[in-house]
C-alpha cells in the first residue's frame, strides 16, 4: 500500500490525525444535556466547523436542528461538471458509562497496545478524522476530483432525529450523487467491509404504578402489588425460553444471506463468559442482522446498596427494539407498546412513551459506487476482497437520505470493528484501520470521479 502516493500521504499525516482526534475526543459531547453540559457538544461542533474551514470548505455552518443540537455542514467545490459526494459522520458520543471501569480516562485519547482509547475514538469522531485524512491526501495528490459536502451530526447516538427533520425541511442542502456514511465498520480488523443493511430501532419507556407510595414489605408484602415485580414480569414476556425476542405481532423468522459470523468468533468478539450460552436461534448473522432484537437498556429502581424493606409503588424501564429491513419501525413501536400494556399483570397501571425511532436500511449493492469502492478497498487492503455485511445497529439518517434522494448511491464504511467496543467501556480505534480506510475513501473518490 505504501507505494501508492495517496497511501504515502495518509501515512505521513497519521501523527497529526492522532493529535486532532485527541482534541476532538476531549469534548464530552454527549447529546443528553441533563447529563453533560451543552457547551461540550457546542465546542465539538465548533472544532469540526473550524477544521472544515481550514481545509477550504465554503458555506461552513452550524445548523440548529429541531432537537436542540447542532449539525455541522460544509461544501468544498470540485472541478466543473463533477459529481457530488456527501460524507457523513457524527461528533456526538455515548455516555462513558462507569468512568471508574475505564483503564484510562474516557475523554483522554490514550495509546495502548497499538490502539487509541477514548469515547468516540471509533464511533464516530474517528469518522470525522477519516474524512479529513482522505481529503487532505487528495489535495496533496492532484486535488479533490468531485464536489464534496460534509455533514457531521450532533445527536445520532440519542436517536432524537434532529438532523433527519432538518434535512426534510431543507431538502436541497444534502443533495448528492453518492453518500458515504462513515459510521459503520469492518467485519473484523483487516477485512474491508461495506455494510449493506442496518436494523431500524425504537426506544420505548414503560412505567408501572401500583400504589400511592412505598409500603413496608413485612407489613404489606404478599398482598400489596409490587410495581417492580410487575415490571419484571412484563420485561420477561419479551423473550422466549431460548432468549429469542417475542413481541406480539412481530415475526422473527428472517434469515441472512451472505457473509456469516462464526459462533466461536462471535463469542470472542462479544466477550461472552465461559459456560454462558448465546441467546436466540438460527445463525449468528440471522440473529444480529436479520431479526428483531429487544434489549432492556435500564431500569429505575432502588440500588442494592441502601435499599429498604419496601414494596415498590412505581418502577420504569427503557426498552430498545431493533428491527430488520422489511419491518416498519413505526408499526414495530405500536406492537411493542401494545405488548407491554397487554402483558402488565395484576391490573397495574401502565404508561408507555416512545423516546426515539429510526427505520431499517438496505443498500443497492449493484451501483457503480460499489464497484469504485471495491477497487479502492483492494488497494488499501492488499490481497483482500471487499465483503458485504449487515449491522445490527441503526443510523436513522440513512432512510431519510434514501427517501429524499432516491437516485443517490449510499455506502457505509467506518471504524467500528468488533475490537473497537463502541458504546462500551474502553472504546478504542485501530490506527491501522483509520489509515487504511482513509486511503480507501480517497481512492474511492478518485475512482468514482473517473467512472
Amino acid at each position: 500500500m505504501s507505494s501508492n502516493p495517496v497511501a504515502g500521504t495518509v501515512a505521513s499525516l497519521m501523527p497529526r490525525a492522532q493529535a486532532e482526534l485527541a482534541e476532538l475526543v476531549a469534548f464530552k459531547s454527549v447529546a443528553d444535556f441533563a447529563q453533560f453540559p451543552k457547551s461540550e457538544s457546542e465546542g465539538a461542533a465548533r472544532w469540526v466547523a473550524d477544521a472544515l474551514g481550514a481545509e477550504g470548505f465554503q458555506d461552513v455552518a452550524l445548523l440548529d436542528t429541531p432537537d436542540g443540537t447542532q449539525s455541522v455542514y460544509g461544501y468544498l467545490p470540485g472541478p466543473e461538471g463533477a459529481r457530488t459526494v456527501l460524507l457523513y459522520a457524527h461528533y456526538d458520543v455515548q455516555p462513558p458509562l462507569d468512568e471508574a471501569a475505564w483503564t484510562t480516562p474516557p475523554f483522554e485519547l490514550t495509546e495502548r497496545d497499538g490502539r487509541w482509547y477514548g469515547r468516540g475514538a471509533a464511533d464516530c469522531k474517528g469518522g470525522v478524522i477519516m474524512h479529513l485524512l482522505a481529503l487532505r491526501a487528495l489535495k496533496a495528490n492532484g486535488g479533490v476530483p468531485v464536489h464534496i459536502k460534509v455533514i457531521a451530526e450532533g445527536s445520532e447516538e440519542m436517536g432524537t432525529g434532529g438532523l433527519e427533520r432538518y434535512a426534510e425541511q431543507h431538502p436541497d442542502l444534502l443533495t448528492a450523487d453518492t453518500i458515504v456514511i462513515g459510521d459503520a465498520g469492518n467485519f473484523r480488523v483487516g477485512l474491508p467491509t461495506v455494510t449493506t443493511t442496518l436494523r431500524g430501532m425504537t426506544l420505548v419507556r414503560v412505567q408501572i404504578d401500583t400504589l400511592e407510595g412505598n409500603l413496608h414489605s413485612g407489613q404489606f408484602g404478599g398482598a400489596a402489588p409490587d410495581a417492580l415485580g410487575a415490571l419484571i414480569r412484563v420485561l420477561d414476556s419479551l423473550r422466549a425460553e431460548d432468549g429469542s425476542t417475542t413481541v406480539d405481532g412481530l415475526t422473527p423468522e428472517s434469515g441472512w444471506e451472505g457473509l456469516q459470523y462464526e459462533e466461536e468468533q462471535f463469542r470472542q468478539d462479544a466477550k461472552v463468559l465461559d459456560g454462558v450460552g448465546l441467546i436466540g436461534s438460527g445463525t449468528v448473522a440471522d440473529r444480529i442482522w436479520a431479526r428483531p432484537a429487544v434489549t432492556v437498556l435500564g431500569i429505575d429502581c432502588p440500588p442494592v446498596v441502601g435499599a429498604t424493606p419496601s414494596v415498590q409503588a412505581s418502577a420504569r424501564a427503557l426498552v430498545s427494539l431493533r428491527v430488520p429491513p422489511g419491518v416498519d419501525a413505526v408499526e414495530a413501536t405500536k406492537l411493542l407498546q401494545a405488548h407491554l400494556e397487554a402483558h402488565t399483570p395484576w391490573g397495574a397501571r401502565v404508561r408507555t412513551e416512545q423516546i426515539g425511532q429510526g427505520q431499517a436500511f438496505s443498500a443497492d449493492t449493484t451501483s457503480p459506487a460499489y464497484a469504485a469502492m471495491a477497487e479502492a478497498m483492494s488497494v488499501a487492503y492488499p490481497g483482500q476482497e471487499m465483503q458485504y455485511a449487515g449491522q445490527g445497529g441503526s443510523i436513522p439518517l440513512c432512510n431519510t437520505l434514501a427517501a429524499l434522494y432516491p437516485d443517490a448511491e449510499i455506502l457505509l464504511i467506518g471504524l467500528s470493528e468488533p475490537e473497537a467496543q463502541i458504546h462500551a467501556v474502553n472504546e478504542s480505534v485501530s490506527p491501522e484501520e483509520l489509515e487504511r480506510l482513509s486511503v480507501a475513501e480517497a481512492l474511492f473518490l478518485q475512482n468514482y470521479a473517473a467512472s
